[in-house]
């Protein structure tokens, strides 16, 4: 069952739900009913966009977008709630595009220093999340990866996240094969090892016949190189010609159990908010969510 999940109202290509205080908490008390117990932030922030009213994000930003403390707001309820809470880094979504790593990871390291120091105090406060997505080695990231970990570490020594993607052939005209991907990955982690606790490759890149084999490649190479392995299972649709709705039942069921036959150690979501949840902006996210539940049910019985 998914017992984690991404919170997202800091993206790029999914609507806000414009939720406040009092739909949030119906949210994390659906969560709860669906079994989560890890809640992860997307991003502290986006370009322009914030959780929370940060110093140093509107230092960088001659305008900076807050809706209220969203991170005050979610360890609070994640405290009520009985669930760990991951905080996820800040992506300028300019500087490590354009190669100015030190950029990225200047203007992060100065970030976690604020949170921590703001947030530190919560007992909640279980885990760091690195947001910085990649599908193959890269040396700029590789570096952005190696002084944000030490530095979280440093502050506190929490389980530290990651969750890259495929380059798989539903996504990329240019996409590897798995061989590749193995290698690619086997540069990776031979990288972070020691620094990054946790990897959650995402599962929607790949067609659903390619999947399996991803998988066991992920979890073989995670426990080679002392990596705790979950898995991403998207609960949004890539095969529509929009972006993006909820998956179809029988999809997600496919990879569901795909990843639990692959022995990963958890599975975890983006994003149930928007594509699983009864409260959802998405009418088909609520019919899902019955689909889900029932299946649960079937499944523990």
């Amino acid at each position: 069952m998914i017992t984690g999940t991404f919170l997202d109202e800091i993206s790029h290509d999914i609507p806000a739900a414009n939720w406040g205080p009092q739909e949030w908490e119906q949210d994390f008390q659906a969560m709860q009913t669906a079994g989560i117990d890890t809640v992860i932030l997307i991003r502290a922030g986006y370009q322009n966009k914030a959780t929370f009213p940060s110093k140093v994000l509107a230092k960088a930003n001659k305008i900076l977008l807050v809706q209220e403390d969203l991170i005050e707001l979610f360890l609070t309820l994640s405290e009520q709630y009985g669930m760990a809470f991951y905080f996820g880094t800040y992506d300028s979504g300019e500087f490590w595009h354009s190669g100015q790593y030190q950029k990225e990871v200047d203007l992060n390291l100065a970030l976690v220093d604020e949170v921590w120091e703001r947030y530190g105090h919560h007992k909640a406060f279980q885990g760091w999340y690195i947001s910085h997505e990649i599908n193959t080695f890269d040396e700029g990231i590789m570096r952005v990866y190696e002084q944000l970990a030490q530095h979280l570490k440093g502050l506190k020594n929490l389980p530290i996240l990651i969750s890259p993607y495929v380059r798989g052939s539903k996504q990329f005209e240019d996409a590897i094969t798995l061989e590749e991907h193995e290698k690619e990955w086997e540069e990776v982690f031979s990288r972070i090892e020691g620094l990054v606790d946790i990897v959650a490759f995402q599962d929607g890149q790949v067609h659903y016949h390619e999947l399996p084999d991803y998988l066991r490649v992920n979890s073989k190479l995670a426990q080679k190189y002392g990596l705790t392995c979950w898995s991403n299972v998207e609960t949004f649709d890539r095969d529509m010609p929009i972006k993006f709705p909820p998956i179809g039942w029988p999809k997600l069921r496919f990879k569901l159990e795909a990843a639990r036959a692959s022995q990963v150690d958890k599975l975890i979501t983006f994003e149930f908010s928007h594509f699983l949840s009864p409260n959802s902006i998405y009418p088909a996210a609520h019919h899902l969510n019955k689909r889900y539940l029932a299946w649960l049910k079937e499944i523990q019985a």
